[in-house]
């Protein structure tokens, strides 16, 4: 009797969660859908929706995306390839810095460390965008409006703040082996790249996408500093169109969701290997 009360609340249980888990699901993946079917509009206007969904569907807006920029006004194409530049630059500079960052700050003791630590902690409970003010004047002092390498150094400079997800997943790997290649005569330069690297490619990988997905879909500083429409980012360049073009909004954002959505799915295990494992110690 007390085996079959056990064996109803498991399955009570179970039935529970996974209704909970199909609720949440439809929740977070009908606006998805919707703005699937949004793209795929016929008529390419908000207002000629009939409830949630078009009234009629046809796959010419994906073609008009890159065929058609309507006079120049839409240049998708150049939006596309200004948001890979940006994102691919930053992604390099920005993996660079903030994992030699977090690998300062896990394997090396020196004075002020403990007060950058503190440092960024308290910096990193500010939003960014109380700083744009400053960001916006400084860039204009630089000559770097509507110049694309403004949003590669801002993005590259500001990651390292972020480096503690890094230093934790240092922190895992044991002492012994760098104690080990010291002894062998290792510089500390060989022992990062020899040795540390080949041990976090789940941190490596995290990392990466993380600092490819940041400037991929950021529209706040891109905003504030490219002012000209043919240095706009894809991010950019959907937020400034009218109504009448939502059928290219959705579309548009659409396409730059696949890239960012294939590799999670194929490094998942990686990220969350990585992100599990820096959070460990910090």
């Amino acid at each position: 009797m007390r085996r079959k009360k056990l064996t109803l609340r498991r399955a009570s249980d179970h039935f529970f969660t996974y209704l909970a888990l199909i609720v949440m699901s439809a929740v977070f993946l009908f606006p998805c859908l919707w703005l699937i079917l949004a793209s795929l509009s016929k008529t390419g206007s908000l207002y000629d929706f009939k409830g949630f969904f078009p009234q009629a569907f046809s796959f010419q807006t994906f073609i008009d995306l890159f065929s058609d920029d309507v006079n120049g006004l839409y240049p998708y194409k150049t939006w596309f390839f200004n948001t890979l530049y940006v994102s691919s630059v930053s992604c390099i500079l920005g993996t660079i810095l903030v994992l030699l960052t977090g690998y300062v700050m896990s394997r090396f003791r020196f004075k002020g460390r403990d007060t950058i630590k503190k440092t960024t902690l308290i910096l990193g409970m500010f939003p960014g965008f109380m700083g744009m003010t400053a960001v916006y004047i400084i860039m204009t002092q630089l000559g770097l409006i509507n110049r694309l390498e403004s949003l590669i150094f801002l993005y590259a400079a500001t990651t390292p703040v972020g480096y503690m997800v890094q230093k934790g997943y240092f922190d895992s790997i044991p002492n012994t082996i760098f104690e080990a290649a010291r002894l062998d005569g290792a510089t500390n330069l060989e022992i990062f790249t020899k040795i540390t690297l080949p041990l976090s490619k789940p941190m490596i990988v995290y990392t990466v996408l993380t600092q490819f997905a940041w400037p991929w879909s950021d529209v706040l500083l891109p905003k504030l500093l490219l002012k000209e429409r043919d240095t706009w980012t894809v991010a950019v360049g959907l937020f400034n169109l009218p109504e009448t073009h939502f059928a290219r909004f959705a579309a548009g954002s659409v396409f730059i969701a696949i890239p960012i959505v294939i590799l999670y799915f194929c490094l998942v295990k990686y990220i969350v290997n990585g992100l599990t494992a820096g959070s460990v110690k910090g």
